[in-house]
């Protein structure tokens, strides 16, 4: 038996800010600013002495155990100490898990490390395969990676593929295909040609059907030249991605790529469906989402740029919102579960349905005039609020500075209200890094996912050179920070690329991949608003793979760490339980842990006490009573 987080009674409210504007056929909100407010330079962030190899540390509930140096590995830049300075084409990217293993995208290929022991992480497998991204997903013993850098071979070649605008058979942009069933020798074993590239790929199981799974593919790259063959639900043909212009029948843009893969026989992948998912569904136009500015924004800061733009805020004239243009999405997340993918699509967040994978729908759209590039997203464990991600300014600039206010580069959480004939996302709030950085630090929201706590929604989050921040979202509405973990700059006064791209939390414990620095394994510690039970009851949930944006439902085995967390949390509730109530469960539950080996009658008997301590008719008591009595039919 194992137990799932219970839906939680949500914040009904909406900020009275919020208005109205039609996207499509559906009426989405335009969030006003509902935020007004500055990052804190009262921070021990703030400031922080710059180093590539001994930057200064601040931290707070998170504790680094473990690190590689990307120096150390066969991807280290060839301009040490200076990596921000070689542009993008070493960097590292996103991270996948299998095992005891982390396989860390890259611009040149992917690095496999073990991590059976975190705080001694060592490099297993390179391979290298330049292509820009570098982005991977993992289902079992089959890897994908995303392609979009036009100098990227189908054979993995280093030599490039020469001008991008000839013709080049070897060239290749797309999805590739990976066996990792000898994780020291990866094998190709399909490559899936694209117009676009592939800027993103994202993992989407079919629940009805274990012999398939599907990539929905994001291609943010320039249209490839003719002469050049992409797939298609058409088959393999050449000419096809000339088409740019609304106007030009089944354009380029404006689609997602679906990619059907046998599991059995990756070899035999194929394109299915180029999804419309931002067409109007009354004209049909495939270009019914945004397409330009919501309304006018704040003025921007005008603090220095270290790259001499004369602002540090985008676009340089700064005084209308962001214009971004809806013709792709930047990345989806699937919860298969829960029948719904959140798609980050650069000019709104959108909600689909995936009931049937190879053919996903969208059903709701949100646009905001704070949010400049839609970015990424995820859902809460029990797919009741969804977070969406503005990565303002592309990653590479500094969006963090103490000018910058917390409604710009951030996180706007949503409520789904399923009251209706098809979910709707209803915007709560904003959250972002609370603490300002300086103008020699990237930073900006990037990749997050949601921690096992049973009970709650807490999230650990990449903010590039602002480090990671933990925070709980369990009332979406009022979200707020629990930890964080962050270096100084690489250097100062210019800024160089680096800082955490992704920061996802598996099998007990942190796992960073640092751009310019290599890997970094972080441990989660206790502290006044998250407890070593909760921290104990989540490490019982172990994992065999994991990708955090193709999302599985958490589950908790029954255990004591588990009816602890539960009581901990029961006793955050101002009025839940009696002090002397709470205090003779916690004296049962130690009493039957004791004896649960060596006399399992007298643990029954003891947690059988402890439930009597708890009122069934009160639902702030629900969660615990059901642990113990989960755990009792366990070791019954």
């Amino acid at each position: 038996m194992h137990l799932r987080s219970p839906s939680r009674r949500r914040r009904a409210g909406v900020l009275a800010a919020v208005a109205a504007l039609v996207l499509g056929a559906s009426m989405a909100p335009t969030l006003a600013t509902a935020v007004d407010e500055l990052p804190s330079t009262d921070d021990p962030r703030y400031g922080l002495d710059s180093g590539l190899f001994d930057a200064e540390v601040a931290s707070s509930g998170i504790d680094q155990v473990g690190h590689v140096s990307i120096y150390d590995t066969p991807f280290a830049p060839p301009n040490a100490p200076m990596p921000g300075f070689t542009g993008i084409s070493w960097a590292n990217s996103d991270i996948s898990f299998t095992g005891d293993h982390v396989i860390q995208g890259n611009y040149r290929g992917f690095q496999i490390f073990d991590v059976s022991d975190p705080a001694e992480p060592t490099l297993r497998t390179t391979m290298l395969c330049p292509g820009g991204q570098g982005d991977t997903n993992v289902y079992g013993n089959l890897l994908f990676q995303s392609v979009e850098d036009n100098t990227a071979r189908v054979d993995c070649g280093s030599e490039g593929a020469g001008l991008p605008n000839v013709p080049n058979p070897d060239r290749f942009r797309g999805v590739r295909i990976w066996d990792i069933s000898d994780l020291d020798n990866p094998v190709q074993k399909a490559t899936i040609q694209t117009c676009r590239g592939s800027h993103t790929n994202r993992l989407v199981e079919d629940p009805n059907d274990p012999d398939h799974v599907y990539i929905y593919n994001s291609g943010t790259g320039a249209q490839r030249h003719i002469g050049e063959k992409v797939n298609t639900p058409d088959g393999f043909v050449d000419g096809r991605c000339q088409r740019t212009s609304i106007a030009d029948p089944d354009p380029s843009q404006w689609m997602i790529e679906v990619i059907k893969v046998p599991v059995d026989n990756p070899a035999a992948a194929s394109v299915v469906k180029e999804a419309r998912l931002f067409a109007d569904p009354d004209t049909g136009a495939v270009d019914g989402l945004q397409n330009g500015p919501t309304q006018p924004q704040h003025p921007c800061a005008t603090t220095p740029n270290p790259f001499g733009s004369g602002n540090s805020c985008a676009p340089a004239s700064a005084n209308y919102a962001p214009s971004p243009v809806t013709n792709t999405c930047h990345d989806i997340t699937a919860y298969p579960e829960i029948g719904l993918a959140a798609g980050a699509c650069q000019g709104n967040g959108i909600l689909i349905d995936i009931s049937d994978p190879a053919d996903p729908v969208r059903i709701d759209a949100v646009a905001d005039p704070n949010f400049a590039y839609w970015h990424s997203a995820n859902f809460n464990n029990d797919g009741t609020t969804v977070m969406f991600t503005d990565e303002w300014g592309g990653g590479t600039g500094a969006r963090c500075a103490p000018a910058h206010r917390t409604s710009w580069g951030a996180n706007a959480l949503f409520s789904i209200d399923r009251s209706g004939p098809t979910p709707k996302m209803v915007f709560e709030s904003y959250y972002k890094l609370p603490a300002a950085q300086t103008n020699a630090e990237n930073c900006v929201a990037h990749q997050a996912n949601i921690l096992p706590v049973p009970g709650r929604d807490v999230v650990i989050q990449a903010w590039y050179q602002g480090g990671m921040s933990l925070f709980d979202m369990t009332d979406p509405g009022n979200p707020f920070e629990i930890g964080y973990w962050d270096r100084g700059s690489i250097t100062t006064p210019l800024l160089a690329l680096g800082g955490f791209w992704s920061s996802y939390w598996y099998n007990g414990n942190v796992f960073g991949s640092e751009i310019a620095r290599g890997l970094d394994v972080m441990e989660v510690t206790p502290t006044d608003q998250l407890t070593v039970n909760e921290l104990a009851a989540a490490k019982t949930v172990q994992l065999e793979e994991h990708n955090a944006m193709a999302m599985r439902s958490y589950t908790w085995p029954p255990s004591f760490p588990l009816v602890r967390a539960y009581a901990d949390q029961l006793e955050r509730v101002d009025g839940g339980v009696a002090a002397n109530k709470l205090a003779n469960v916690r004296k049962a539950v130690d009493k039957a842990e004791a004896v649960a080996e060596t006399n399992p009658k007298n643990a029954l008997a003891q947690l059988r006490a402890a439930s009597n301590q708890l009122d069934t008719k009160n639902p702030a008591h629900a969660d615990l009573y059901e642990a113990i009595q989960a755990l009792m039919e366990d070791l019954g």
